[in-house]
């Protein structure tokens, strides 16, 4: 799959949960619209991965992880007060955004494997 369809996806699992996660609280936080910004702005790189820029692929990759540490916290505190809903919604955004991870780094080791091929 490629790299730009995968981090779509995440964007868009972010910006869906973090609002629903928003609209469905009963005291809303503005905290909660930070998935939903984050999922705004990999959505405004989609165009640089699409077509290979190295910067939009750096700056995906850590947004990701930043977004995927930012949800360990409220993750572990939806477990503590057993809010169900919370924890699935959660833990769906922070697998989504393991699988980002996971492809921005084979994609890299395929970048450097082929780099290292040429030169050598």
């Amino acid at each position: 799959m490629k790299i730009y369809l995968v981090s779509m996806m995440n964007a868009f699992v972010l910006m869906i949960l973090g609002l629903w996660s928003f609209i469905g609280s009963e005291t809303p936080s503005l905290t909660a619209l930070i998935p939903i910004m984050t999922g705004a702005f990999l959505l405004s790189l989609i165009h640089g991965l699409r077509y290979g820029s190295k910067p939009a692929a750096n700056i995906s990759m850590v947004l990701t992880s930043l977004i995927l540490i930012a949800m360990i916290v409220p993750f572990i505190s939806a477990l503590g007060h057993n809010d169900g809903a919370s924890v699935y919604r959660i833990g769906f955004m922070m697998a989504s955004c393991s699988v980002a991870i996971g492809f921005f780094v084979s994609k890299m080791i395929k970048v450097r494997k082929r780099r290292v091929k040429i030169k050598g």
